[in-house]
């Protein structure tokens, strides 16, 4: 039986991305595997969202903290609800499409990487592509793409099993 020892969660704060995290979270405890959580913060993207701004070091020590916050609430969730305390948090800059897929999975040795369908809107796949269509692609372990809740059944946009007002 296939036995996955080391999971890949990268998460944007988007409910699809703590769709599979719920998900990763259940194969890690069926596993009895490592999970790994990233988020990768797009210098490209965080630029141009702070109105063509500077990547000045309070800017940098800002984005670090709410990402380091947003893990560390995750990491506590998981731990309470679901029991699983094998787990590691990651910050990383760059591009998500390859800080995902090649680099990430290269240094720690990922062997699933489990990710929401997408984080972006419609326009922002066009401009940019889908960073969930480019891991599929290139990443070189097995990609799963989270689509639905734990039950399988569709969810909307805004439902997360690790939102405040859904607990």
């Amino acid at each position: 039986m296939l036995k996955y020892q080391n999971v890949l969660v990268p998460l944007d704060t988007s409910s699809l991305s703590e769709l599979a995290l719920a998900k990763a979270v259940a194969v890690a405890k069926r596993n009895d595997a490592h999970l790994d959580l990233l988020s990768v913060i797009d210098t490209q993207r965080s630029t141009s969202s702070y109105f063509g701004s500077m990547m000045t070091s309070d800017l940098v020590d800002k984005l670090v903290g709410d990402a380091r916050k947003y893990l560390e609430t995750l990491v506590k969730q998981i731990e309470e609800k679901y029991g699983l305390t094998d787990v590691s948090t990651h910050i990383r800059f760059g591009n998500p499409k390859t800080v995902i897929a090649m680099e990430f999975i290269k240094d720690h040795k990922n062997d699933l990487v489990m990710m929401g369908a997408t984080g972006m809107s419609a326009m922002e796949r066009v401009l940019t592509g889908s960073v969930t269509d480019f891991v599929t692609r290139n990443a070189p372990c097995d990609v799963l793409v989270v689509r639905t809740d734990i039950a399988n059944t569709s969810m909307s946009d805004t439902d997360s099993p690790f939102r405040k007002d859904n607990n």
